[in-house]
C-alpha cells in the first residue's frame, strides 16, 4: 500500500501496542503528547513514500522507544484534525518486542496500563473503542471495562 490514496487527507498509521506483564495480564502503551496535552495511540503521519505498515511501526519506534511485530488490522479512525483537514489513521494490534523509552519532544509519557485503565485514561473516544478489539485479536478475555 502506498503513502497517499488521496491527496486532500491527511494519511497516519498507528499501533495499539501491547505487552504481557509477568502475572500474564495484557498491558496497553499509551503515550502522553504534550503539544495537544492527550493520552493517544503511538501514531503519526506517513513520510513520502512509506507504506502504511512501516509508517506504524517506525511511529511506535519514535514514540515508545520499542521494537513491535504487527498484528491484525483494526479500523481505520477518521476525523478531522487540529488543522481542519480531514484525517485517516490506520492501526494495527502489535505486540512489543523490546525496547527502552526516552522522553522526546513529541511525546513526554508513555505508560503501560491494564484495559480497563486504558480506557479511562484515554482522550478521545475513538482511541477508546480500539480496546476491546485489541483484546479479541490477541485472544484475551479480559473486559476492558472491569
Amino acid at each position: 500500500m502506498t503513502s497517499s490514496t488521496n491527496d486532500t487527507t491527511v494519511q497516519a498509521a498507528g499501533c495499539a501496542l501491547w505487552r504481557h506483564r509477568s502475572a500474564g495480564d495484557l498491558e496497553l502503551a499509551l503515550v502522553h503528547r504534550p503539544k495537544w496535552d492527550d493520552w493517544s495511540w503511538p501514531k503519526g503521519k506517513l513520510k513520502r513514500g512509506e507504506t502504511f505498515e512501516e509508517a506504524a511501526r517506525r511511529e511506535v519506534l519514535e514514540e515508545t522507544g520499542h521494537t513491535c511485530r504487527l498484528g491484525t488490522r483494526l479500523p481505520s479512525a477518521r476525523y478531522v484534525d487540529h488543522h481542519g483537514r480531514p484525517k485517516e489513521v490506520r492501526y494495527w494490534a502489535a505486540e512489543a518486542t523490546g525496547g527502552t523509552f526516552e522522553p522526546n519532544d513529541e511525546v513526554d509519557v508513555l505508560v503501560w496500563l491494564r484495559p480497563d485503565e486504558a480506557h479511562r485514561r484515554l482522550t478521545h473516544e475513538r482511541d477508546r473503542d480500539l480496546i476491546s478489539l485489541v483484546l479479541m485479536a490477541v485472544g484475551t478475555d479480559e473486559d476492558p471495562l472491569d
